[in-house]
């Protein structure tokens, strides 16, 4: 359980031209759109903060959920209720790749792999990342 900050001015686009980033349903739909088990989530919206709360079949899931909440463009922050362990998460910042992530996160760029399987499917090529984007970074 946890409160991780996101740049709110980066990240897919969900919502209308002319709403604001406070539609939960939008949310819920993007984390299913991405082909996430959202069965028994829960998302609420609190100005520019998502809230999830519910249950989750995985670890894997919950960041994955995370992940898919928090880098859309509008959402400032994702409270996290769910049950598990804090995920950990990389801002990108301008020149990053994920070799250099990865050989600063897990000691060894060539682990990169590791950044990019644990980011599907918000990433759909290990190449495309941009400034302001979060990535999960796995443990253990």
């Amino acid at each position: 359980m946890g409160l991780f900050s996101f740049v709110k001015d980066a990240g897919k686009k969900v919502f209308g031209k002319k709403e604001e980033a406070t539609d939960a349903d939008a949310i819920l739909a993007e984390i299913k759109a991405l082909g996430l088990e959202a069965e028994g989530v829960e998302v609420a919206m609190d100005g520019d903060k998502v809230v999830i709360g519910g249950t989750v079949s995985d670890q894997a899931t919950k960041e994955k959920i995370i992940m898919a909440a928090g880098n859309v463009e509008g959402v400032a922050a994702v409270e996290d209720t769910l049950e598990g362990a804090d995920p950990v998460f990389h801002e990108v910042k301008k020149g990053d790749t994920l070799w250099g992530i990865s050989k600063a996160a897990l000691g060894d760029g060539n682990r990169y792999m590791e950044i990019f399987e644990a980011n599907k499917p918000m990433l759909s090529d290990p190449d495309k990342i941009y400034p302001g984007q979060m990535l999960i970074i796995p443990q253990g």
